[in-house]
């Protein structure tokens, strides 16, 4: 089937399951989770799949292990694209992601020498640039507060360098367009939009080669 947005209901969903976030509210309202939710976001991820990969939902039940909040399960729906792409969709709208949120030690060693050598900085300073024009965020994640160590305070990529994670994000509020074809229009417009930005990941620093956690 053709993906042709959310409709309201799956908005209407999160908004009560934050209000209830309990697993009685789950169990009595699940059938509207896989109608409205997650079967939209499964066709909207079977037709991305030819030009940007197979996607994976994330599954809706909240790790709790090490949390002081024990709410059980996730107030959006998330996706993840193999070559790269975040998806979420929430009852404050929808949201796109693309990048290296959380930069592994070996992964971050490479990110800060490609950004400190003036050849490879100048092109992710130029890649930020013509990401942003197109509409989506670069922001960094988990930043330090001072130069990292190695690095002089003055380096004048100071601000990349601090980063621990580099995404492009581009939010939008609940609006008609998501029941609709256009969501589908908006979702690849951000992934063609940062694609350059993932692809500067991509050859610069690249999958970590350390063992899982």
């Amino acid at each position: 089937m053709t993906f042709t947005g959310w409709p309201a209901e799956a908005l209407d969903f999160y908004e009560q399951l934050e209000a209830d976030n309990s697993r009685t509210f789950w169990q009595a309202h699940k059938d509207r989770y896989e109608a409205s939710v997650r079967a939209p976001m499964e066709r909207l991820l079977a037709e991305l799949e030819p030009e940007f990969g197979p996607g994976k939902v994330f599954r809706p039940n909240r790790d709790v292990r090490f949390s002081a909040d024990k709410s059980p399960y996730k107030t959006h729906i998330g996706a993840h694209l193999e070559s790269g792409g975040y998806i979420q969709l929430s009852a404050d709208g929808l949201a796109c992601g693309n990048g290296l949120y959380q930069l592994a030690p070996d992964q971050l060693e490479r990110y800060r020498a490609a950004v400190a050598e003036d050849v490879t900085g100048a092109e992710l300073e130029r890649v930020i640039a013509r990401v942003e024009r197109e509409g989506p965020r670069v922001v960094g994640r988990d930043s330090l507060k001072s130069a990292p160590r190695g690095y002089p305070k003055d380096h004048p990529r100071i601000a990349l360098l601090r980063h621990k994670g580099l995404v492009a994000w581009q939010e939008w509020e609940p609006a008609k367009w998501l029941g609709t074809r256009a969501a589908y229009t908006r979702i690849t417009g951000f992934l063609h939009a940062s694609r350059p930005l993932r692809d500067w990941l991509d050859d610069h620093v690249g999958p970590s080669g350390l063992p899982a956690r």
